[in-house]
C-alpha cells in the first residue's frame, strides 16, 4: 500500500535597503577586543611621538628611528583594520581568532616591534643631553609595552588556534 502526500512550499523574498551599519561592540568586551583596542592606542602614541619628531628642518634621520617609524605605522594600520573588521562584522570576530591569521600577524608584530623598540631605546639612551631625549624615550618604552601586548595576544591567538 502506498500513500502519497501533498506538499505546497511557499517562498518569500524579503528585501532591507537599509544601509545601518551594525557594529559589534561586544567584541570589545572580550580579551582579544581589549588587547587590540590598548595595542591600537599605544601605536598612536608611538606613531605620534617619531612622527613628530622627523620634522621639516631634520637634515638625516637614523635607521634606528626609521625602522620604529616604519613598524609602529605598520602595525598601526594592520590593527586597525583587524579592530574594524571585528567590530563591523560579528561573524569575522569569531571565524578569524580560529584560524592562524591571527597567531602569524600577532607573533610576527611581536618580534618586530620589540626589534624596533630596543634598536630604538638604545639609539635615545646615547642622545641623553638632547632636547627631545624624555619624549623619545617614552615613545621608545610605549614601544616596548606594545610589543608585550602582542606577546600576549600571540599567546591567547595561540590558545584559540589550537582550542585549549
Amino acid at each position: 500500500m502506498t500513500m502519497s502526500q501533498s506538499v505546497t512550499i511557499r517562498t518569500h523574498t524579503v528585501t532591507n535597503s537599509s544601509t545601518a551599519v551594525i557594529i559589534n561592540t561586544g567584541y570589545l568586551k572580550t580579551l582579544g577586543g581589549l588587547l587590540k583596542l590598548f595595542q591600537l592606542a599605544l601605536g598612536v602614541v608611538c606613531v605620534a611621538i617619531i612622527a613628530n619628531y622627523f620634522g621639516p628642518y631634520r637634515q638625516y634621520s637614523n635607521a634606528a628611528e626609521l625602522f620604529f617609524l616604519l613598524m609602529t605605522t605598520s602595525f598601526l594600520i594592520g590593527t586597525f583594520i583587524l579592530l574594524l573588521s571585528c567590530l563591523t562584522s560579528p561573524s569575522t570576530s569569531t571565524i578569524i581568532a580560529k584560524t592562524i591569521y591571527e597567531l602569524l600577524y600577532h607573533s610576527i608584530a611581536f618580534g618586530l616591534y620589540l626589534a624596533a623598540s630596543l634598536t630604538f631605546i638604545i639609539h635615545v639612551s646615547n642622545m641623553k643631553g638632547y632636547a627631545h631625549y624624555d619624549t623619545l624615550m617614552a615613545g621608545a618604552i610605549c614601544g616596548l609595552v606594545n610589543a608585550a601586548l602582542y606577546l600576549i595576544s600571540t599567546i591567547v591567538a595561540l590558545r584559540t588556534y589550537r582550542g585549549i
